[in-house]
């Protein structure tokens, strides 16, 4: 492992990111590692760019992730990934949802969505692993809300991190009655293929 591994989780405000990082930093932190962790939003709550840097390591002195040095991004819809895509190592991961979710620009018809995201993700990515988060929350979990755990499911399969470790840190994390769902959205999100 790299002295500090650097995570960034990107989304649009209501997809449930910032709980998603307050789960990995929970994680991480069970796991014994000094973690530090921050929060860059613009108008999270009316559907504006969520993204949350999560460093980790033996001794972590900054929570800011440079561009170019992150190992793992988790992006939770695609034109965000694209977004931070120069924030990402030449042989780091991402994991993303397949989700376009149309922003302001798009939807007055002064710009145009990439219909082509994951491709460019694709050729530009280490590794891209690529997973329909609301069909696994509502077909294995039955609760759409849980989308944001089953890509932490998806990223947890590009960590060294004990499964039971996260099931106990999503158990502290969510809702009491959205428990048993949860757990069933992270180990499908897990498993996706």
């Amino acid at each position: 492992m790299a002295e500090v591994t650097n995570v960034l989780l990107v989304g649009v405000g209501g997809q449930g990111t910032l709980l998603a990082a307050r789960i990995l930093s929970g994680v991480l932190q069970e796991a014994g590692y000094d973690v530090k962790m921050s929060e860059v939003h613009g108008m999270s709550q009316r559907g504006g760019s969520v993204v949350t840097f999560v460093r980790y390591g033996h001794k972590v002195h900054s929570p800011l992730v440079e561009k170019g040095s992150a190992h793992l991004i988790l992006a939770f819809e695609k034109l965000e990934a694209l977004r931070w895509l120069p924030y990402l190592k030449a042989n780091g991961t991402i994991v993303v949802n397949d989700l376009a979710l149309l922003p302001a620009p798009v939807l007055m018809g002064k710009a145009k969505y990439p219909p082509n995201a994951l491709d460019i993700l694709e050729e530009k990515t280490g590794k891209l692993m690529v997973i329909d988060a609301a069909q696994v929350a509502l077909k294995e979990a039955g609760n759409i809300r849980t989308q944001n755990v089953a890509l932490l499911g998806a990223l947890a399969r590009n960590m060294d991190l004990e499964i039971e470790t996260w099931e106990k840190v999503i158990r502290e994390n969510v809702p009491p009655k959205t428990v048993e769902a949860n757990l069933k959205a992270f180990a499908a999100g897990g498993k996706y293929q």
